[in-house]
């Protein structure tokens, strides 16, 4: 077995005596995924998405390891003054805040001295932001939150995400910040979605031929509109401090666009089960989680105890968890993973018993730690250190 290769029994006896269930990060896999996201990054700086770790210890981790690591893009504004608090900076709330109670907060880790920066694509956030940033005396930078989503007419291909959707309607906003003396805009963003989080590999011929030819157009029309966007914003004598775009799954076509400064990256580090289907890059599974059979009901069958941890998104087959080893167990389409039981299907090598391990992947990254108090980290054949998620420090920011 190589450095990167793993079996069922090489976990099985470093989880001998582990309690089940419970999740586990190879770190082994995971540095190398790390390492393999550096280089795919070229030139660029990396801002962590938080969203897709949620355990501050693996945060921390990747922010001290390079200094292309720069910077964490959080989900919600209480995260981000989680992670302040912490002894983290250069927090990007990806999406817009209008609670004037969460906003003041902000505000208020700003007259710190740190830096967090609130997103906005509609006039009516930035100007309660600029309202709650005035009463709290302070300067709040923002970012403009650009839609890169394309429409085909018969296809939207993307996320419904901003209104900002063209260079009149970005022009038309900044103009409006411009305005409001307690905002700054530091920096523009623009998440290619339908790039960065959709595979083209697929149980489907017609879609593994349509959605790389629907990629390549729509990756035209990103670039260009965020290319011009951000040069018209210039053209009016306005520094941007950063222009992020990006993620796991479109890094080798983020890069090449000049005005980008930053990717944003998160589910590569644990590489779950969505990310097997991309045929241009190949992570490693550093993430799992265990459950344990407690049934035998017919002789290819073993039951096991919970491990229905569906993503969230729309309810597809690839929102399921999927067994990872032993190497060819399969769920039951008609039951797939359920909340006290999941049956799995195996006709393989293994001697599997009452009492063993399953170990499942989950179909995104840091969902899976919304159901775990812990991580168990684990290297050279051992765990060595038991770790907090957001859960396990009492947090639940959604």
């Amino acid at each position: 077995m190589d450095k990167f290769s793993r079996n069922y029994n090489y976990y099985k006896e470093i989880f001998k005596d582990t309690p089940m269930p419970f999740a586990f990060v190879d770190m082994e896999l995971f540095n190398k995924n790390s390492e393999d996201i550096i280089k795919r990054a070229g030139d660029k700086k990396i801002r962590i998405a938080s969203k897709s770790i949620r355990s501050l210890h693996l945060i921390k981790k990747i922010l001290s390891s390079n200094s292309i690591f720069q910077g964490v893009m959080c989900y919600h504004p209480l995260e981000a003054i989680y992670l302040s608090e912490n002894g983290l900076d250069d927090l990007l709330i990806a999406y817009p805040i209008f609670n004037e109670q969460h906003i003041s907060a902000i505000c208020k880790e700003i007259k710190k001295g740190k830096t967090i920066i609130a997103m906005v694509d509609l006039p009516e956030q930035a100007e309660q932001l600029n309202r709650i940033a005035e009463q709290e005396n302070c300067i709040l930078p923002i970012c403009m939150d650009i839609d890169m989503s394309s429409d085909f007419g018969f296809l939207h291909f993307g996320v419904r995400r901003s209104k900002i959707s063209t260079v009149k309607k970005a022009m038309e906003l900044f103009h409006q910040i411009k305005k409001l003396k307690n905002l700054r805009l530091d920096g523009i963003m623009g998440y290619e979605a339908q790039i960065a989080g959709v595979g083209d590999l697929t149980d489907s011929a017609i879609k593994n031929f349509v959605i790389p030819l629907l990629k390549k157009k729509s990756i035209k029309n990103i670039c260009k509109l965020r290319s011009e966007i951000v040069a018209e914003i210039q053209s009016q004598g306005h520094k941007l401090k950063f222009v992020n775009g990006g993620g796991t799954g479109s890094m080798e076509t983020t890069i090449a666009e000049s005005c980008i400064t930053e990717i944003t990256v998160g589910s590569g580090f644990y590489s779950p089960g969505l990310f097997d289907n991309y045929s241009n890059f190949q992570h490693l599974p550093a993430a799992a989680y265990a459950i344990e059979i407690t049934r035998n009901p017919k002789p290819d069958i073993y039951t096991c105890y919970g491990g229905g941890y569906t993503a969230s998104g729309s309810m597809e087959k690839n929102k399921i968890p999927k067994p990872y080893l032993p190497v060819g167990a399969t769920l039951i389409e008609t039951e797939g993973a359920g909340e006290v039981q999941t049956p799995i299907v195996y006709k393989g090598t293994e001697k599997l018993k009452l009492g063993d391990p399953v170990f499942m992947r989950h179909a995104k990254a840091g969902e899976l730690c919304e159901r775990f108090n812990t991580l168990l980290l684990v290297a050279d054949g051992e765990i060595t250190e038991e770790v907090k998620t957001y859960r396990g420090d009492g947090k639940c920011f959604l």
